[in-house]
């Protein structure tokens, strides 16, 4: 729901079997349990699927564990839709220091960027934010035992900023040096393709003749393309468009040469268009890493590393990109969590 301020209120999940149900879908009562088995099974399972799929619209598309055990147990057979619940400890086991450090409001403050379609955009049906940034953040609001805030932006370089500022306790961002003053970034837990559009006729045939004297390349202001090709590009002339979702446009409208971005994006604006075409290959992997404010502590910073590492390998990152459908976009390898010095996680 949205709060008085305009930001996404996502209430945290039960996970006290006594009151096993997302927020609107209800168990049946016990004494009727016989009657869904044996009169209408059939029919009983499509309301409970049904109630499900409803709540998946709204909220991002997360079953918890606990109601599909509760399916299970009244109807004799598990639902259809996928759990991707993250492994949820008791918030009682958890300092309530860190919860403190990660939830100073009382709410956790997630900065989620709908500017890069991998990671988040707005479900069509209802217009709330979904994606991977989106699950991950809930699961770590459950694990903190707090309710989790969405606050969003259209630009990376606005998310970032919310975080650098506090006004937001965690983000994803791609990894970068200069981003890392103010933030202490998690591992990538994503990796992602920067590729290069240019028109059918250009004359640009490879990634490595786009840095010429005289190009124009657009890319989304403040994104870890423009960070990035700020420091590479030495001949070719840098074009910000407001966000990178208005690259390609950006790029038409002014007649420049190169459009840089997510692959994914550039795809569907060639599509969309037509006339243009994507250059082999990549020129730069972008990691996708979560962060928190350096003020928060190295113990917070370890606690957000670790999060990110377990749902690697627990397959949570692989089955959230699956399921919305996300290509372009490949899982992290592990880190050593022991490896980790939260004073370098930037670098």
């Amino acid at each position: 729901m949205r709060s008085a301020n305009g930001m996404f209120v996502m209430p945290t999940r039960t996970t006290s079997p006594s009151n096993a149900c997302i927020s609107g879908i209800s168990p049946a009562p016990a004494s009727h349990t016989s009657n869904v088995d044996q009169v209408e099974p059939l029919r009983a399972i499509a309301a409970i699927e049904t109630q499900l799929e409803a709540r998946l619209l709204r909220d991002g598309g997360v079953i918890p564990s606990i109601l599909k055990k509760t399916i299970a147990e009244q109807t004799g057979r598990m639902p259809r839709l996928p759990v991707l619940d993250p492994p949820i400890p008791n918030p009682m086991t958890i300092d309530p220091h860190l919860v403190s450090a990660f939830a100073p409001t009382g709410r956790l403050r997630a900065s989620i960027n709908l500017g890069n379609p991998i990671l988040a955009n707005k479900d069509p049906a209802t217009g709330l934010p979904r994606g991977v940034s989106v699950d991950l953040a809930r699961g770590f609001a459950a694990r903190l035992g707090v309710e989790l805030e969405l606050v969003v932006f259209d630009a990376a370089g606005k998310s970032v900023e919310a975080v650098a500022d506090e006004r937001a306790d965690i983000g994803f961002f791609a990894i970068d040096l200069q981003r890392g003053v103010h933030i202490a970034f998690t591992a990538a837990y994503v990796l992602i393709e920067g590729s290069y559009l240019v028109r059918e006729d250009s004359p640009i045939r490879s990634n490595d003749e786009v840095d010429r004297e005289g190009r124009l390349v657009v890319v989304g202001k403040g994104s870890a393309y423009d960070l990035f090709l700020s420091r590479e590009l030495r001949h070719a002339h840098i074009v910000r468009s407001q966000t990178s979702p208005t690259v390609v446009d950006t790029f038409v409208v002014q007649r420049a040469d190169v459009a840089a971005g997510v692959r994914q994006q550039l795809e569907a604006d060639a599509a969309r268009l037509g006339g243009l075409r994507l250059l082999d290959g990549r020129f730069m992997v972008i990691q996708q890493a979560m962060g928190t404010p350096r003020s928060r502590g190295d113990e917070a910073a370890a606690f957000l590393s670790a999060y990110v590492e377990e749902m690697k390998a627990s397959g949570f990152v692989a089955a959230a990109l699956a399921r919305h459908g996300i290509e372009g976009a490949s899982v992290a390898p592990p880190v050593d969590r022991a490896a980790i010095d939260p004073a370098a996680r930037a670098i």
